[in-house]
């Protein structure tokens, strides 16, 4: 694994044909996230403007990748009934989908045979593998960058096994 890992514009800026993310944790704490969340709690009013000023970076970023080609998936694992931070990543993720982003959903209990890594990942090119890492109460850690072969393709099989199972996102309903 090298030490040095690029920044999301950086690694989703050199993805050539695909860029693929699987998310499997119920609760995430991430910093930048924490007063949109608040919010979203206390009112169950969620940001899913593509050009908020909240979504503007990533938005923009998706876009130019799916402008050029780049087929762009995320997956999410997650337990039912949901948590509370699954039912705010719900309500939110219009903004990835009008990004361009192509997002399902698989309840936990329908992957209990599926080999899964240990860790969240951005896959690139089915080549090169960001693991993304999270203290024990969701908080972000330090990132790793992986262009292991193996690795590569643990997680491209992972996640293909998982998009097969999942529910597009317009179809998922949460429990």
């Amino acid at each position: 694994m090298s030490q040095s890992v690029p920044s999301f514009a950086e690694l989703l800026g050199g993805a050539q044909r695909s860029a693929v993310h699987l998310e499997m944790r119920d609760c995430y704490s991430v910093a930048t996230e924490a007063d949109a969340f608040a919010h979203w709690k206390a009112t169950g009013e969620a940001d899913a403007d593509p050009d908020s000023e909240y979504w503007r970076p990533w938005t923009d970023l998706i876009r130019g990748l799916v402008a050029r080609g780049v087929a762009v998936r995320r997956a999410r694992i997650v337990s039912e009934p949901v948590s509370d931070y699954i039912r705010y990543e719900h309500a939110g993720t219009a903004a990835n989908v009008a990004a361009g982003e192509q997002v399902r959903w698989l309840p936990r209990r329908r992957a209990s045979d599926i080999a899964l890594p240990g860790n969240d990942f951005w896959l690139i090119d089915n080549r090169l593998v960001r693991w993304n890492h999270f203290t024990g109460d969701g908080a972000s850690a330090p990132g790793e960058i992986s262009d292991d072969p193996a690795a590569a393709r643990l997680c491209a099989t992972a996640f293909e096994a998982v998009w097969e199972r999942a529910v597009p996102h317009d179809e998922y309903e949460i429990t």
